[in-house]
């Protein structure tokens, strides 16, 4: 993984941390592939909005809670660092 990418998951990472007030946890803790809803990380629906509004903010992107897709990017770390690159990148 290069150094850029690696940087980008560690921020999201402390950007779940800290929007969502997860004290207990560290960025150590948290895989770039584990699960963020369910049986990994945990978060639920209302995480996940405050999540959005918490990345929309941080990247300066734009974030379509009703497109399809939307909710397939939130599924891991890996996957919402690329899709914060994409959206940053068009």
């Amino acid at each position: 993984m290069s150094d850029p990418q690696q940087h980008l998951n560690r921020d999201i990472k402390q950007l779940i941390i800290d929007a969502l007030g997860l004290e207990d946890i560290t960025v150590q803790d948290i895989d770039d592939q584990q699960p963020l809803f369910g049986e990994g990380l945990g978060l639920d629906s209302v995480d996940a909005l405050e999540l959005g509004l918490a990345l929309q903010k941080h990247f300066g992107i734009k974030i379509d809670a009703d497109a399809k897709d939307t909710r397939s990017h939130f599924s891991n770390v890996a996957s919402l660092a690329a899709f914060v690159t994409a959206r940053q990148a068009a």
